[in-house]
């Protein structure tokens, strides 16, 4: 009986396991955070307001009082096979203006146009 009982009880702490799957069982894609697409980086212009900025990204995931100056923007993306994908987005202001951002997108609007100036099309 005693036997039984630990073998059932090992059975379900492996099956609790997130690395033991089952085949055949459906896993989700997990989203998180703001979706940021290259359209609404390219939309982005040094000097806009923080109310534009708002309103092309939305609002802020991360509101630092601290640093009231920097909007950060996090997605990330859980994949049914174990993988994930993020991606982040940094929007600095000096004066209530848009500065500058940084982070794993580029504004194409301003790489086509350098790239047009320095002959690297």
């Amino acid at each position: 009986m005693i036997r039984i009982t630990v073998v059932l009880l090992l059975v379900a702490a492996l099956t609790a396991c997130s690395t033991f799957r089952f085949p055949g069982v459906h896993r989700i894609t997990i989203q998180q955070g703001n979706v940021i697409t290259q359209q609404m980086v390219d939309r982005l212009k040094p000097g806009m307001t923080k109310s534009q900025v708002k309103f092309v990204l939305g609002n802020a995931v991360i509101d630092d009082q601290l640093q009231a100056n920097r909007w950060d923007y996090l997605y990330s993306i859980q994949l049914p096979s174990g993988g994930a994908i993020r991606k982040i987005l940094s929007v600095y202001f000096v004066e209530d203006r848009l500065s500058h951002f940084v982070g794993d997108f580029i504004p194409t609007d301003e790489y086509d146009s350098l790239a047009t100036a320095t002959g690297k099309n």
